[in-house]
């Protein structure tokens, strides 16, 4: 049985979201929760959110038949696809304006016990 979760329009950068995906992809959720609550990125407490409400709904969707604990719960696949991209100005010398991009993440996380 598997379940996912999904947000979007989260404000941190796909390529720096990617570099945490990355060590939790495969693991269970409790080993995955470690791994979040030692590294020091912005993207941590945004992984862990997410991954708890992933790990909820699948507990739902069993319907409570069998209790199930987070280290039954292996997390299938964990993507991070580009979102919306605010442009912002930065004004420069002699009237000219830079651009800022302001770059958001849509995150999905397929959890599977």
């Amino acid at each position: 049985m598997e379940a996912l979760a999904t947000s979007k329009h989260i404000r941190i950068s796909p390529r720096k979201a990617r570099l945490v995906a990355n060590l939790i992809r495969g693991k269970s959720v409790d080993e995955a929760l470690g791994i979040l609550a030692l590294t020091p990125k912005k993207a941590s407490p945004i992984l862990k959110k997410i991954m708890l409400s992933a790990a909820a709904n699948v507990k739902f969707k069993n319907d409570g038949a069998v209790a199930m604990d987070n280290d039954t719960i292996i997390v299938k696949e964990i993507r991070i696809d580009e979102g919306a991209t605010m442009k912002r100005i930065r004004p420069r010398a002699q009237g000219r304006a830079f651009r800022i991009l302001k770059r958001t993440s849509h995150i999905k996380v397929v959890v599977e016990a």
